[in-house]
């Protein structure tokens, strides 16, 4: 059993760091995605279940200069209350510190949850400032992160308000501690063949994930616009697909260290091409390494599917950051949906599959795969992260 599952919140008031840095409408400001705040749920109805009350801090957009409008968690709270099942009192506190967020907390009964207003409102939250970290810390008697989104930020209310509260009183929270176990499962514990499925745009973004992944993974499978500077590192023709040409050496010193080590790269045979960039534009399919000039990858091919598919089928363990190709295009899309069909196979053989990042998530989400796949991470720059090897401060500051 976990400790938050086992400590018993009768009476405490749990200060809990959610991640409710949620999409709103520009116009309404009504939510566009609910995900993050669906994912807090069991956390708080399992402390208000025990006959605690709930304080919550969440920030919320980018607010450069102090307090504003489109960015006040006011725009959360009835949803908020109809999440929680519609009996529960919600209060707001139109700050996070001060007199009436005191007040207001202290007065706080069992059973009632009460929101704060936007964190990032202070500059001192991101700075990490520690007298700031204090105000937070006095308003609860029980600390929970429950944000992996923001774990790799070493801000006030992720990092720095832990130090405020004994071991006994700091802890994770359901989806906290899921999201470390299913991270701990495939960095450290990774049942072999182990097959990293790595995509999106730029090498210059997984350059640290692919470099910890080799140390672990069996196979890698690279999909994306990235591909193409691996297409051209190797000497292929990709005609105007994207490429970084400052990142070719990159991609070489990649492919020459897996060979090194045993680790199979597996990179799209051929693509989807497209004389645009659009919606309408004419495709056609082509080997990967032999684009026509003027037309430029956008998917993966029907050959590079049938191999991709493959290697997943024989997995035992995959984690997938990065979609195939541009997705959000219908001509563009098979590739993804494939992947994530193999992914879905695999997993309903036994294999664990944990999917991570914006675009593979929608992905997976869009195309009806949720259920299909062992476990989908709410972090997407905490996730990269994570498998980069680094050590998050919002998970140091409560293991400590």
């Amino acid at each position: 059993m976990s400790k938050f599952s086992n400590y018993n919140f009768a009476g405490q008031k749990a200060l809990i760091r959610v991640d409710f840095n949620v999409p709103l409408d520009k116009e309404t400001r009504a939510i566009t995605d609910d995900t993050r705040m669906k994912a807090a749920m069991p956390t708080i109805k399992k402390i208000l279940a025990d006959g605690g009350s709930v304080i919550l801090m969440s920030h919320l957009g980018r607010p450069k200069e102090g307090p504003e409008e489109k960015s006040s968690l006011k725009h959360l709270i009835t949803h908020l209350g109809e999440l929680l099942g519609g009996n529960t009192p919600v209060l707001f506190a139109n700050d996070c510190i001060g007199e009436q967020a005191y007040l207001t907390a202290s007065m706080l009964k069992p059973g009632e949850v009460l929101l704060l207003e936007n964190l990032r409102f202070y500059k001192e939250e991101e700075k990490g400032n520690e007298e700031f970290a204090a105000k937070l810390a006095k308003l609860g008697d029980v600390y929970v992160n429950d944000a992996f989104g923001t774990a790799h930020r070493a801000h006030a209310s992720t990092a720095v308000i832990a130090k405020f509260f004994p071991a006994e009183k700091k802890m994770f929270g359901l989806l906290m501690e899921g999201e470390v176990a299913a991270g701990e499962k495939v960095l450290l514990n990774a049942e072999k063949p182990f097959t990293a499925i790595i995509g999106g745009a730029k090498v210059s973004d997984k350059i640290l994930i692919l470099e910890n992944l080799l140390e672990r993974a069996t196979d890698i499978i690279i999909g994306g616009g990235m591909a193409y500077t691996f297409m051209k590192a190797m000497g292929g023709e990709i005609g105007s697909s994207l490429c970084e040409e400052d990142r070719i050496e990159t991609a070489k010193t990649i492919l020459e260290k897996a060979k090194q080590k045993g680790v199979s790269i597996h990179l799209p045979a051929d693509s989807v091409i497209a004389d645009k960039f659009a919606a309408d534009a004419n495709t056609a399919v082509a080997p990967s390494n032999q684009i026509p000039s003027g037309w430029m990858g956008l998917d993966i091919g029907p050959d590079a599917t049938k191999l991709f598919t493959e290697v997943l089928s024989k997995s035992k363990t995959i984690l997938w950051n990065g979609p195939m190709g541009v997705f959000e295009m219908e001509k563009f899309q098979k590739g993804t949906i494939a992947v994530a069909q193999a992914v879905a196979d695999a997993t309903g053989k036994g294999a664990f599959s944990l999917v991570g990042g914006g675009d593979s998530v929608a992905a997976v989400n869009d195309f009806g795969f949720t259920d299909k796949v062992s476990y989908i991470s709410t972090g997407g720059g905490a996730m990269l992260e994570f498998f980069e090897g680094k050590t998050l401060p919002g998970i140091a500051a409560v293991k400590d």
